[in-house]
């Protein structure tokens, strides 16, 4: 297990990272074998481990939330000592807002998925918003800031920015009229609530339902309120 001595020394060695699960494992070691030096001079070994910890961060967060989840259990799953989290990211809170960080995927699927005019935007909205939370890059800091919304003021802002900040720029030019903004947000609360039922309760047959099946019901009342201009 890394300390932060064993950073410094073995920078750039390349160790495979370990975790407590196969999923926070895979995503922890990902993170570590793909490491850079950075151009302010930091060393391949120091982000390796950092990207490591961020990456274990997610992981933890998105299943547990943030007050189940312990530095010590972050360390674990990244597979480096808990000094090394306190060297890097200090505090929980401070590591849990670094693990908020939405990735930019998200505002470019759906602003590309309001391309194309109102005939089937629903549709296109839905399944861009299913193939962010699908892929497993994105998914840990979705589930993290959705999980955590409710009990944490952070999370709970970082929700709000994605509703009315993400959603109402990348669909800004087709929700017009003096009620867009309240049908953007009926928009997210849509999306958001389908991504809780789907990914975080698995609902079942909503949870095994295959992406084209959910699109095309789900679609329909998302069009509803992109189109209503009454």
């Amino acid at each position: 297990m890394e300390s932060v001595s064993d950073t410094r020394e073995v920078a750039g060695s390349g160790r495979e990272q370990t975790g407590d699960t196969a999923g926070a494992a895979a995503a922890a070691g990902q993170a570590a074998g793909q490491a850079t030096k950075h151009a302010g001079g930091r060393r391949p070994g120091e982000t390796r481990t950092r990207e490591a910890i961020l990456t274990a961060a997610r992981v933890c967060f998105a299943e547990r939330g943030f007050d189940a989840t312990s530095l010590r259990r972050i360390a674990e799953t990244a597979g480096v000592d808990q000094s090394l989290v306190h060297h890097f990211y200090g505090t929980k809170e401070n590591l849990f807002l670094q693990a908020l960080e939405l990735p930019g995927k998200i505002e470019e699927a759906i602003t590309a998925a309001a391309q194309g005019g109102l005939d089937g935007i629903g549709e296109r909205v839905v399944r861009a918003h299913l193939s962010v939370w699908d892929d497993v890059s994105s998914r840990p800091a979705l589930m993290t800031m959705v999980r955590s919304a409710a009990i944490h003021r952070a999370a709970a802002a970082r929700l709000r920015e994605t509703a009315t900040g993400i959603l109402a720029r990348a669909l800004g030019g087709v929700i017009t009229g003096e009620d867009a903004m309240l049908r953007t947000s009926m928009v997210a609360t849509q999306l958001v609530g389908l991504a809780m039922m789907r990914y975080v309760a698995h609902l079942e047959p909503l949870a095994s339902a295959d992406t084209d099946t959910v699109a095309r019901h789900y679609g329909r009342a998302v069009q509803a309120i992109v189109t209503d201009r009454d």
